[in-house]
């Protein structure tokens, strides 16, 4: 179990001795914001989590709302600003994400609590089943009985969120952004059911942030969990 409160307080130090970091501009082959596995929270908890993040002072960063709120189960790969219907890859992440959902139900999560971290500011997310950790470790075996590594490379999450503010430049009000944290520090969102698991691609706007859907397995179901694309299944290339 992670330690919020360890986490928090690191959080606000970095923030105020002037260490705060930002994403610098996306590239191809950047280790961030490359395909990831996530799951999107729905219904009126999001609108929560957007209206509140909409009063952040956080002029010329990245503020997310909507449907780019979400919980990253696994990192990917790098990025890269194309990835076709066909890709190899990509078909791999859908195999491995139909077999690691299959009889598992919806994850709930308690999303409670604001903090600001060196990176931006986060809601902090807090399990109420095994569902988020079990599904992690399924992708996992899935991808390696496939012969793909990813980008974790045997990270282990403990620590789940939905980010609501990434830094996208220097942070010229740190002092303020910690005391909106502290202000919003107890903020109880509820719980939210996550129902599927998603491969998404982030696309960049310049302004902000979108995330695009490239494969969905719903959780609960018991097989067939991906939506089908229009075009055949093609053979995963493996990697080392």
């Amino acid at each position: 179990m992670s330690d919020f409160a360890e986490f928090r307080a690191k959080g606000r130090a970095a923030l105020l001795s002037g260490q705060a970091t930002h994403d610098p501009p996306i590239v191809a082959g950047a280790r961030r914001w490359g395909a990831a596995v996530v799951l999107r929270p729905e219904g009126e908890i999001v609108d929560r989590l957007t209206e509140l993040a909409a009063t952040v002072q956080a002029p010329g960063h990245w503020v997310h709302g909507g449907r780019t709120l979400h919980v990253t189960l696994r990192s990917l790969e790098p990025y890269r600003d194309r990835i076709p219907e066909g890709d190899p890859l990509r078909r791999t992440y859908a195999e491995a994400l139909t077999e690691a959902v299959t009889g598992l139900p919806p994850a709930k999560v308690r999303l409670k609590g604001v903090s600001p971290h060196r990176g931006g500011v986060l809601a902090y997310g807090h399990p109420e089943d095994d569902t988020l950790v079990t599904l992690w470790k399924r992708f996992a075996c899935a991808m390696e009985s496939r012969g793909v590594r990813d980008l974790e490379h045997g990270r282990i999450r403990d620590r789940w969120y939905v980010s609501l503010v990434h830094f996208a430049g220097p942070l010229r009000n740190p002092r303020e952004i910690v005391e909106w944290c502290d202000a919003h520090a107890g903020a109880d969102f509820g719980v939210a059911e996550l129902t599927s698991a998603e491969v998404v691609q982030f696309v960049p706007t310049g302004r902000r942030m979108t995330v695009r859907s490239l494969e969905r397995a719903a959780l609960g179901e018991e097989s067939d969990g991906v939506s089908p694309g229009p075009h055949s299944w093609v053979t995963p290339r493996r990697r080392p």
